[in-house]
């Protein structure tokens, strides 16, 4: 049994023992009567308080309760804000990685775009920066194009923008050929000239004499025609442009 139960009984009992002694008085002494009054009167304040006590801490108590209550809601709803926050910037740092990342590549190819690459053209490998790669495929195109005017012009500036090109034998071999579609065959052998002087060993050597012939015959110099093709033929004796200088030979009168 709870003693906010026990206290209203004992105050009860204390009433119906109060009214007994006045209803049974002869029963005691008065002194010992007075005693017994006053003990149970103690009894009874005693009671009162304890339980007037317990009632107030057990308020207290769950006056705590609640505030600990609230504390606790407000760090719960702390920790998920954090915990938000947290998400958003991991989101952000992971944004920002994968967007240094991308600079840094982009950082990269624009830097590649002005460093020098390898090149291998017509059997020579070699290092050319990237507008002069970019230079002498343009010209290219246009010789191919059929342009041979424009293709000559293109040529042209390239051979004096790239004096140490890597190209410059290649450019040297179009510009003759765009030269001699132009009917400019002077011009066209001076550039043959130039790579045979230069670069005998070149892969467009060969072609390169027989196409200083093939200009000469066009000028009406056969004797000029009939050495060059003869010193191709010992020069480069194993190659497509000597084969084809027997057969101009045997034909040159």
């Amino acid at each position: 049994m709870s003693l906010a139960r026990r206290i209203p009984r004992s105050v009860a009992l204390a009433a119906l023992v109060l009214c007994s002694g006045v209803s049974h008085a002869a029963l005691f002494e008065d002194t010992d009567a007075r005693h017994a009054i006053i003990e149970l009167r103690q009894r009874v304040d005693q009671l009162t308080q304890s339980n007037s006590r317990n009632g107030e801490d057990t308020s207290q108590v769950r006056r705590s309760l609640l505030d600990f209550q609230s504390q606790l809601d407000a760090l719960r709803n702390d920790v998920a804000t954090l915990r938000g926050e947290n998400e958003a910037l991991r989101r952000q740092v992971a944004e920002l990685q994968r967007g240094q990342k991308d600079l840094a590549k982009g950082m990269d190819d624009r830097l590649r775009q002005f460093e020098p690459a390898s090149v291998t053209i017509d059997g020579q490998e070699f290092k050319a920066e990237p507008a002069e790669k970019s230079d002498f495929e343009a010209a290219l195109n246009i010789f191919r194009a059929g342009k041979f005017t424009d293709a000559a012009q293109a040529f042209s500036a390239f051979v004096q923008r790239y004096p140490q090109s890597g190209y410059l034998p290649s450019a040297r071999f179009w510009l003759g050929n765009a030269q001699y579609a132009n009917r400019d065959y002077k011009s066209a052998i001076d550039n043959f000239k130039q790579i045979l002087a230069t670069a005998p060993k070149h892969l467009r050597a060969p072609d390169s004499a027989l196409s200083i012939a093939n200009c000469q015959i066009e000028l009406k110099d056969t004797k000029a025609a009939r050495k060059t093709l003869e010193d191709l033929v010992k020069a480069y004796p194993d190659t497509e442009a000597a084969n084809a200088a027997k057969e101009r030979l045997s034909k040159l009168k």
